[in-house]
């Protein structure tokens, strides 16, 4: 019999007698499931915060912040600054003729969350005239736009879904008295639709913060407009700010979060699957002690150990394989799309975000799980092939 067939039978006879011992199986599968399943919805966290973030980021916008400010909440600069700097060439023009560009100002607000009762800080965006023509991914879904000079704005639909009660026409608390929610919109899914959004001008003056924004956006002419328009930045003398590409902004922000949340889920998938590779060697320790008689009548028929062997891991690699389908489906079903919230890399606030459940992470669990099956399988694979036939037999 030719090596191949005698490996197909042996692995066939093999997986054939699994039913049998189901229980110890069963060990294997969960095990593995419950080491994937967490792997890969931390992993689906990282990767919902880094497409929330990269989402708001677009090529054609660049950001001013205040010079040295790594982001919008930890620096500024004064209203004569953001004056010059939308007047600076190589900003695209709107439709009335103005620079399509936003100076704006971020305040942070104290409400209760909606999931677990505890309260939670939320970003107010107080924006320029221009900021929804600037970002076209704004879309107003309910109620109408805030009112310039009036305590009025609009709240993302990712934030509402975080906060307790709060909708249109609700009352948000303000150091200067109540505001009101006029309406809500959407942005793609991006961090800016988990703020709330105001006029800028009326916002400084309701914070009593002085003539200071935190930062500006700015649509550039084209892609040649942004080295245009930071040399002309850095030649002003009178400004003390620094120009960014949207996304290498966001990148750059979203990254330190990204790669902690990577190491943990790493580190806890890490140790849950030396665990599991534990789980699996006792088990496979145990199935083939059980079979030892069967396996050594096998080897004295005339099967290769060679073959043997490979029945040993063709079984742990199957129970390693539905553990890992089993728990990337719980942590497609349980988790993706679900949102969480979580501090904002960019600002003082929360940031609220969906778990993203992807193939290539579903892949990454499979991956880890395979290499889980391999180990466990790796050791008592070694004993089947130094178990001496003659003592074998004799139970």
């Amino acid at each position: 019999m030719s090596a191949l067939r005698e490996t197909i039978a042996v692995t066939g006879m093999n997986l054939r007698s699994l039913p049998t011992r189901y229980g110890t199986s069963l060990v294997i599968v969960v095990g593995i499931a419950t080491v994937v399943a967490v792997l890969v919805s931390v992993l689906a966290m990282s990767r919902g915060f880094l497409e929330s973030m990269t989402r708001s980021g677009r090529p054609e916008r660049a950001i001013v912040l205040g010079r040295g400010a790594e982001a919008e909440a930890s620096g500024g600069f004064p209203r004569d600054n953001a004056v010059t700097v939308l007047g600076l060439p190589g900003i695209k023009k709107a439709t009335d003729g103005s620079p399509l560009a936003s100076a704006e100002y971020l305040a942070s607000v104290l409400l209760p969350e909606n999931k677990d009762g505890r309260d939670a800080f939320i970003v107010v965006r107080g924006v320029g005239a221009g900021a929804f023509e600037l970002r076209p991914e704004l879309k107003l879904v309910e109620g109408r736009l805030f009112k310039a000079g009036l305590n009025e704005m609009i709240a993302g639909r990712g934030a509402l879904k975080q906060l307790n009660g709060i909708k249109v026409g609700s009352h948000i608390p303000m150091q200067n008295g109540d505001w009101t929610v006029t309406g809500v919109f959407e942005s793609n899914g991006d961090s800016h639709e988990s703020e709330f959004m105001t006029d800028a001008n009326t916002l400084i003056a309701a914070m009593r913060r002085g003539e200071t924004f935190n930062s500006a956006t700015v649509w550039l002419e084209d892609g040649a407009a942004f080295t245009k328009f930071k040399d002309a930045v850095s030649s002003n003398p009178t400004l003390a700010v620094d120009v960014k590409s949207e996304p290498a902004y966001f990148e750059q922000t979203s990254r330190p979060v990204a790669r902690v949340l990577n190491v943990v889920a790493y580190v806890i998938g890490g140790f849950m699957a030396l665990g599991a590779v534990f789980g699996a060697l006792n088990t496979m320790y145990s199935a083939i002690s059980a079979r030892r008689v069967e396996i050594a009548t096998l080897r004295a028929l005339g099967f290769s150990t060679g073959a043997v062997i490979v029945s040993v891991f063709a079984e742990a690699l199957l129970l390693a394989g539905v553990g890992a389908l089993l728990g990337a489906a719980v942590a497609w079903f349980f988790f993706d799309n679900d949102l969480v919230s979580m501090a904002s890399a960019t600002n003082r606030g929360q940031l609220t975000f969906a778990l993203s459940v992807s193939p290539g992470l579903i892949a990454t669990g499979v991956a880890f799980a395979l290499v889980i099956g391999t180990l466990g399988g790796l050791f008592p694979a070694i004993r089947v092939s130094r178990m001496p036939v003659a003592v074998a037999l004799r139970g």
